[in-house]
């Protein structure tokens, strides 16, 4: 992809996050898409391109109204936006379309109009790792995290540590579900869902949604908000069943993805001003530090711990609060591309200051797969 060739024009979250009884998985996708229209001044007649996950692309097409010459329906689970992103922006290089518009809604907590979560018996993982009783990520991810807490020579405290530091970003932001501080302690002694995870290292359950607006380079200064210029992109993916990865002290689409990211986007990790890792559990932090390339094997705990990435420090990390504090309502992907965004905008409630270039990285599923995306807020 041609360096900041495509830029982020419009972008905006549902109107209520948290709880929302009485708004639909549909109904969330559009207030969304609404909202980052009228954060760009386009209406929906002005969209060619329409990409999403957790409902088709046709039925945000036909809710929307909109006949697009571009649809994108990828899935493949948190991840699935940064994906989005990368793929409009190649749909927008080769003419496809001219805008693309990307939804994510999703009633995780109310479940309005929300699918199920079960997996076919005939699956792989329905064959081979549902038998022996999984119920779901809390009790899946810890198939990888015993095997990695031992062999980096992180404990539990160190999982604890970074729940403790989200939660301060999450003090700074007034949408975010839970701003209360909280210790090691209280992390450790919240209760116990699936050893080694307790309450406070799993990720919230919520409503909510985002939406994305791209469109090339050359239309952006057109639009009433300060484009976010797209670097690099990256993306990968792995096993469906998290038994099977190549390395549990590794994620290997982690690292095709961000390789691949920082290789177009030709920045160093010394030029990167603010990061968001995708930590639907605590653990996730720590592989993404590692497998991009900012902390070598067996120092990203001790990264944190010294608060690099807290505010005021030098990497600043999940700065909305992330999935274990700010929300997390199933795919919590859109909300780390939002978080770039805002900071890119300069407009984020816990802003970096003098921030240029934002790294969003996001997983789908166990490790299955990963998205990497690279902002810069500097014109071409």
């Amino acid at each position: 992809m041609k360096r900041k060739s495509i830029a982020v024009v419009g972008a905006a979250e549902t109107t209520q996050m948290g709880k929302i009884p009485n708004v639909s998985v549909i109904g969330l996708h559009a207030d969304a898409a609404l909202n980052a229209l009228a954060d760009c001044g386009l209406k929906p007649s002005d969209i060619d391109g329409v990409a999403t996950a957790g409902i088709s692309p046709v039925d945000l097409a036909h809710y929307m109204g909109i006949t697009p010459t571009y649809a994108d329906g990828t899935s493949v689970g948190g991840c699935s936006f940064m994906l989005h992103v990368r793929h409009a922006a190649a749909a927008i290089n080769e003419g496809l379309c001219n805008t693309v518009l990307i939804t994510h809604g999703e009633s995780g907590r109310s479940r309005v109009g929300a699918g199920g979560f079960g997996r076919a018996a005939s699956s792989l993982a329905g064959q081979f790792e549902m038998p022996y009783g999984p119920a779901g990520p809390p009790t899946m991810f810890t198939v990888p995290v015993l095997r990695y807490l031992k062999a980096r020579g992180y404990t539990v405290e160190d999982l604890a540590q970074v729940a403790v530091i989200q939660r301060e970003w999450a003090a700074k932001n007034p949408r975010a579900s839970y701003k209360d501080p909280i210790t090691v302690e209280d992390v450790l002694k919240s209760d116990m869902i699936a050893w080694p995870f307790t309450k406070l290292m799993c990720c919230l359950v919520t409503d909510g949604g985002g939406a994305l607006i791209l469109t090339s380079a050359e239309r952006a200064k057109d639009f009433p908000q300060k484009p976010v210029y797209i670097l690099g992109t990256g993306e990968s993916v792995e096993t469906p069943m998290v038994s099977q990865m190549e390395d549990f002290t590794s994620s290997k689409a982690f690292r095709v993805s961000g390789k691949k990211a920082f290789e177009e986007s030709g920045v160093s990790h010394a030029d990167v001003d603010h990061l968001m890792i995708y930590d639907a559990f605590a653990h996730l932090p720590l592989y993404g530090l590692e497998d991009l390339g900012f902390c070598k094997p067996g120092e990203a705990a001790g990264f944190i711990k010294g608060r690099n990435t807290a505010p005021g420090g030098k990497l600043p990390l999940n700065t909305n609060g992330g999935g274990l504090s700010y929300m997390h309502s199933g795919m919590y992907g859109m909300y780390a591309l939002q978080e770039s965004v805002r900071q890119m905008r300069g407009v984020a409630p816990a802003q970096v200051p003098g921030a240029k270039i934002s790294i969003a990285h996001g997983v789908g599923g166990m490790f299955a797969a990963s998205g990497t995306i690279v902002f810069s807020n500097e014109a071409p």
